[in-house]
């Protein structure tokens, strides 16, 4: 058996009750492209991300189809892998993660290329009620999956935006996972931790702690990219017709989020990504999955990188990763196809 899950997903699956899925019915974009040649490589491998805001991911098959891929897989992240790490390894073709830890990789060297930012959100920054500001973490507990990992490094940002040095004036508390973070905080042993979907929407089920940053509604993180699309580097040099084909998919499922959560919400908890669907609903509806058209992934990755290097978490400048790291020249030209 395969440690690739292999998800072929069928026109059928986008039809469900009798309403048709397909991009172009819903928004009036193009299905395929046809002036540009076929992709140079039919099959794509996807790092299966295990979250709801990944929707646009888990909804691309179809579309990838469309785009003339026969064969889309999957593929589990391993637990000695993370999502930048998979890509780097060449173990997946494609793969959405945080510009943090993005910046991070970059910053070790690993060869991952950022692409384009799929949405605004995710995540909020939960501490105990008597914290009401990002500085009143100084000097308390913060439970997170580990050391350098994206909430982690999503934390030490806004640490460092305050003035907090994220390394020397809080206490991390490693986890390995996020339902960890939230337990350690709910049972009194984390002063703070960073929710992600679907853990707000059962945080304020709870009633419990108080948000002191919420990425979807507060400045200046609420101006940036939570997620965005990356490559492995030789992928992107080699197959560039298969690579614009792949961000495209990715940008018109981000539309289908935006335009249609209710149907959206529905495929998901259907082939089993979420299990309730006013969860999965109340997600999709509050991202912002249309930013792709508006905010700037370069300025999201300036952004987080200037302060993790003014705190000494990567060594690189801004410009340097930018330069390393990146390629929108995809991103820009299907802006203007798709009259962004």
């Amino acid at each position: 058996m395969s440690d690739t899950s292999k998800v072929r997903v069928v026109r059928r699956d986008f039809l469900k009750g009798g309403a048709a899925w397909a991009a172009t019915a819903l928004l009036g974009l193009p299905s395929v492209a046809t002036a540009e040649p076929p992709p140079e490589i039919e099959k794509l491998r996807i790092a299966q991300g295990p979250f709801i805001c990944y929707a646009p991911q888990m909804l691309a098959a179809e579309l990838l189809r469309l785009e003339g891929f026969t064969e889309v897989d999957y593929v589990p992240v391993p637990p000695d892998y993370t999502l930048t790490t998979i890509v780097g390894a060449k173990r997946v073709d494609l793969s959405m993660f945080g510009p943090t830890i993005a910046v991070a990789a970059i910053d070790a060297g690993w060869p991952v290329v950022m692409l384009a930012g799929i949405h605004v959100g995710c995540w909020e920054l939960f501490a105990r009620d008597e914290l009401s500001s990002v500085r009143e973490l100084q000097g308390k507990r913060i439970a997170v999956i580990g050391l350098g990992a994206t909430d982690h490094l999503f934390i030490a940002s806004m640490l460092a935006y305050v003035g907090v040095h994220p390394v020397k004036e809080v206490k991390w508390i490693p986890t390995r996972s996020l339902a960890e973070n939230m337990r350690l905080f709910l049972a009194g042993e984390a002063d703070a931790f960073l929710g992600f979907p679907p853990q707000p929407q059962e945080m304020r089920m709870r009633k419990a702690g108080r948000v002191l940053v919420s990425t979807t509604l507060d400045r200046p993180w609420s101006q940036y990219f939570c997620c965005m699309a990356s490559m492995h580097r030789e992928f992107v040099e080699r197959y560039p017709v298969a690579t614009k084909r792949t961000v495209r998919a990715l940008l018109k499922a981000s539309d289908l989020c935006a335009n249609e959560p209710e149907r959206a919400a529905r495929y998901l908890v259907a082939r089993g990504y979420e299990r309730r669907y006013d969860v999965a609903f109340e997600v999709l509806k509050s991202l912002f999955y249309a930013r792709w058209r508006e905010s700037s992934p370069e300025d999201t990755l300036r952004f987080h990188a200037l302060r993790l290097y003014e705190v000494g978490m990567i060594k690189s400048t801004p410009n340097k990763l930018i330069a390393e790291g990146s390629d929108w020249r995809f991103l820009d030209e299907l802006k203007r196809e798709l009259k962004a």
